[in-house]
């Protein structure tokens, strides 16, 4: 059962990062491609009720922002935080000029295709899904 608890996002700090490895290890195996994303990408952070509950990180190319990923911590997972997060993002793209949102979804994940199909995310090519953004 859903159970929607409003997530305060922020901007990722330099002391996040062993959090985060930590969440992204629990949940999924931390490798060198998510320590790398976390010091090169824009990171935001979902925090409920002052603990991290996921985080997306961020992309900026020309025209277009790519979510690189977004990760939601399994005690975190009823309670709403992906579409918070995405929302998060997809204000971040307007707000940086970005006319696309873009993500790389392998077609065999089912769960992440129905995530973003279900928030108006359409096939763009290959792997590729993206979100057509308003202009400012």
């Amino acid at each position: 059962m859903l159970v929607y608890r409003k997530a305060v996002i922020r901007s990722f700090r330099p002391e996040d990062e062993s959090i985060l490895f930590g969440l992204a290890r629990l949940d999924r195996g931390a490798d060198e491609r998510t320590l790398a994303v976390l010091e090169r990408e824009t990171v935001f952070i979902a925090e409920i009720e002052g603990s991290a509950a996921g985080y997306v990180a961020l992309e900026l190319r020309e025209d277009a922002v790519r979510v690189d990923q977004l990760f939601v911590s399994f005690g975190h997972e009823e309670e709403d935080v992906g579409p918070q997060l995405l929302a998060y993002a997809e204000g971040y793209a307007i707000s940086q000029g970005a006319r696309v949102l873009r993500v790389v979804v392998e077609p065999e994940n089912h769960r992440a295709v129905t995530f973003y199909r279900g928030r108006g995310f359409v096939p763009a090519g290959g792997d590729l899904l993206e979100l057509v953004l308003p202009c400012l």
